[in-house]
């Protein structure tokens, strides 16, 4: 009887140990996301307005997550380097406003209308460049193979049970320039934070309330968050020395001629003529002016000076 008890009582043990396993488990993963998510790098200066564009391989919708771009907002609001415009449905519903003012619909004084948007300075594309894993137990491959189709269907055939970890990208572009200014690639997996029953249920915060709880909600969804985590620290870094002032670094806009008029060796209508310029030639403002006298360069690189009357965008 006594051996009985024993057994009973050591029996009762281990499952009370069973039982407090898995809670732990989740407190601990929380704990290690949680210091994840402290890691987003804050910026005491704006870097520049960055707008966040979807990438043409739509490779989230196979493994049930949302779109990457309400991810990467959470990041850039939290961050506080970049200032977020929208590209997005809130901006169509913004133009719709913007077309009622124009057709006067609007009450008056509503302060609604042209030259009021801000303009990106740079473009934020976030992709993903290989990734593998999942937490019900499903290979992922031939669902989203046969949902995507092409390269997006290959990249996330690699999925599996015992491997879960995501390699993604962040890729900005100047506006005005086209430049790809920088380029951030990001590692994520289940050896970074730990997983609690299921893969997921962990408290993300402010991730839950922006409307993607299904990336806290799998472990797929769980490492591709470290993933970009570890890629927008890196795009910080990357982007963290250059001047707060895209607009001014970038060049000239181009303007044209709206007449025909003469590229003069100074800013007089005395000086000497370099050579006559065509109505509608295209030039390009050096950033220097005298009164209402412009310099400019030509396509070949010859520079003078014209009058600002005779500019027909020049702002």
């Amino acid at each position: 009887m006594r051996k009985f008890l024993a057994t009973a009582a050591s029996a009762c043990l281990v499952s009370s140990s069973l039982l407090v396993t898995p809670a732990f488990s989740q407190s601990s993963a929380s704990r290690k996301m949680d210091q994840k998510q402290s890691e987003i790098p804050t910026c005491g200066r704006k870097i520049g307005s960055l707008a966040i564009r979807e990438p043409d391989t739509r490779w989230w919708e196979g493994l049930g997550l949302e779109s990457p771009e309400a991810l990467l907002k959470v990041f850039v609001m939290k961050s506080g380097c970049f200032t977020l415009v929208d590209r997005g449905k809130a901006f169509e519903m913004a133009q719709q406003e913007r077309a009622l003012a124009a057709g006067g619909t609007l009450q008056g004084g509503a302060n609604v209308g042209g030259g009021q948007v801000r303009a990106a300075d740079y473009i934020l594309v976030p992709d993903i460049a290989s990734k593998n894993g999942n937490s019900g137990g499903t290979n992922f491959g031939a669902l989203a193979g046969g949902l995507l189709g092409g390269f997006a269907g290959a990249i996330v055939s690699n999925i599996n049970v015992s491997s879960k970890t995501a390699d993604v990208v962040l890729t900005v572009t100047n506006v005005r320039t086209s430049e790809q200014q920088a380029i951030a690639q990001g590692h994520g997996s289940k050896t970074d934070v730990g997983f609690g029953v299921g893969g997921g249920g962990f408290g993300l915060g402010g991730f839950g309330a922006a409307g993607i709880s299904n990336y806290q909600n799998t472990a797929i969804g769980q490492v591709v968050i470290l993933a970009y985590i570890d890629a927008y620290t890196r795009l910080v870094g990357e982007m963290g020395g250059l001047s707060t002032d895209a607009r001014a670094d970038a060049p000239a806009q181009a303007v044209t001629l709206a007449r025909p008029g003469m590229m003069r060796a100074s800013a007089d209508e005395k000086s000497k003529v370099l050579k006559p310029l065509e109505a509608g030639v295209i030039l390009y403002p050096t950033g220097n002016k005298e009164g209402m006298w412009v310099e400019v360069a030509d396509e070949v690189g010859n520079k003078g000076w014209v009058s600002q009357l005779s500019i027909a965008n020049y702002k």
